[in-house]
């Protein structure tokens, strides 16, 4: 071989050599780029680095709750609480503003009367705005004008309904603090004992409670007490209710309507009473179906003890409470959800054929015992569909039996001998009343 072919030979593997370096080198500074931008990419995420300018801009959202043996951190959750709702306090009208509100409103109302009410219009409005201060600006809007802006031919409004609805709103800010104080957790909603504590110190202010026994109040406060939020307490007419009480001269047929007065609580741990035949304090399933008509059929008493809490196959007094409130009051959408969960056997939100049946065949056996004349089946579905109008024609759900507003009649039927008598009677006992009436009358 010559030595020009091995001096050939020798350039060609140099610049191989030196080819193959360059791409490893390229290869290294790649890899060392790309670890350096997910560096970077990570820091950022982590929140080490620079970050976007906007993430200045979000408000923080969430702030974790102290752990029970934060001591610190909960003892300045309480006091910085304590401190903003007291700062709250200071923002509503006290009782000399709202003497001068009313004054300013009665010196700037606009004529004519009507009858015995003053009225004012929008321009005298705004002027009693301007001088009833700064707490006061936040009712003198255009919204709340037209808000109680009725019929009125010269375009104004009541004085006495404006100055109600600035009361009735100050109340309601006033109450609101006032339950937020009992709520420990400070998550928007009062716990069962948090309640309790609330109307224990709430019982003192009521003069229609003077009368009941301090062994008695335990009792008492177990009539309203469950988790429940502050905003729907306010929302419901649970506490005006409970604040009726406050009127010395509240009249007997109001405080036997109230559930929160002392006649219907004194009612009903009677009843609780007088149903505990072996007087452990406690409520078997035979015991439960004396109450009120003793016509629950055993078919639906087998469901509230299957399904409610109880002790030993046994109920008390709290969960007796649940079982009152949801059969008083069965027009409502919360009585109509605690019968509904005791009716739902199959647990598929929705009550079928086979489940009415189920159900309305106890209501037969009861029939046939007391020597009744048998009703079909097949009528009485066809009418509970008809009455509740589904929106699938072979399945009624919670939101159907709400939607229908024939919720009670519906229950009644399945679950009460009394209240299918009731219902299958109707028009007897429409047209009795109307023959009672029509005697009345004649008198």
């Amino acid at each position: 071989m010559s030595n020009n072919s091995v001096m050939d030979w020798k350039e060609v593997l140099k610049n191989r050599l030196s080819a193959s370096k360059k791409v490893e080198k390229m290869e290294e500074e790649k890899k060392e780029e790309e670890m350096a931008l997910f560096t970077k990419n990570y820091m950022e995420w982590k929140g080490g680095g620079k970050r976007d300018y906007s993430y200045n801009n979000i408000p923080r959202f969430y702030y974790r709750l102290p752990a029970e043996d934060e001591v610190l951190q909960q003892k300045l959750r309480e006091e910085s609480r304590a401190v903003f709702l007291q700062r709250k306090s200071r923002e509503l009208l006290d009782n000399e503003e709202l003497q001068n509100l009313w004054f300013l409103l009665d010196k700037h109302q606009t004529p004519p009367m009507i009858g015995e009410e003053a009225m004012i219009n929008y321009d005298n409005f705004l002027k009693v705005g301007e001088k009833a201060g700064a707490k006061c600006m936040q009712f003198f809007t255009a919204r709340v004008f037209a808000k109680l802006l009725h019929s009125d031919p010269y375009g104004r409004i009541s004085i006495m309904q404006f100055f109600n609805y600035v009361m009735r709103k100050v109340w309601l800010h006033q109450t609101r603090i006032g339950l937020s104080l009992y709520d420990v957790a400070g998550q928007g909603y009062l716990r069962e004992s948090d309640l309790e504590n609330y109307i224990l110190e709430l019982i003192p202010t009521l003069p229609q409670l003077d009368g009941l026994e301090k062994s008695f109040y335990s009792f008492y406060v177990c009539t309203a007490v469950r988790k429940i939020k502050i905003q729907d307490i306010l929302a419901c007419s649970f506490l005006d209710d409970l604040l009726e009480l406050r009127d010395e001269e509240l009249s007997k047929e109001s405080q036997e309507s109230n559930w929160f007065s002392a006649p219907s609580a004194l009612r009903v741990y009677g009843q609780y009473l007088n149903l505990d035949k072996d007087h452990n304090g406690m409520l078997s399933k035979e015991e439960l179906s004396r109450y009120g008509t003793g016509t629950f059929t055993n078919v639906f008493l087998d469901q509230v003890y299957q399904e409610c809490l109880t002790y030993d196959g046994e109920m008390d007094y709290k969960t007796y409470l649940d079982f009152v409130l949801a059969l008083e009051n069965r027009k409502e959408p919360a009585a109509l959800q605690y019968i509904f969960k005791l009716l739902d056997i199959e647990n598929k939100g929705y009550l079928n054929v086979f489940t009415l049946n189920y159900f309305f065949r106890a209501i037969q056996e009861q029939m046939k015992l007391h020597g009744q004349e048998q009703v079909s089946f097949q009528d009485v579905k066809d009418e509970i569909f008809d009455m509740v109008k589904p929106k699938d024609p072979c399945k009624i759900t919670l939101q159907d039996l709400v939607n229908s507003s024939q919720g009670d009649t519906v229950t009644s039927i399945l679950i009460d001998l009394n209240g299918f008598w009731t219902y299958e009677n109707r028009e007897v006992l429409v047209a009795n009343d109307n023959d009672s009436s029509a005697d009345l009358d004649d008198t």
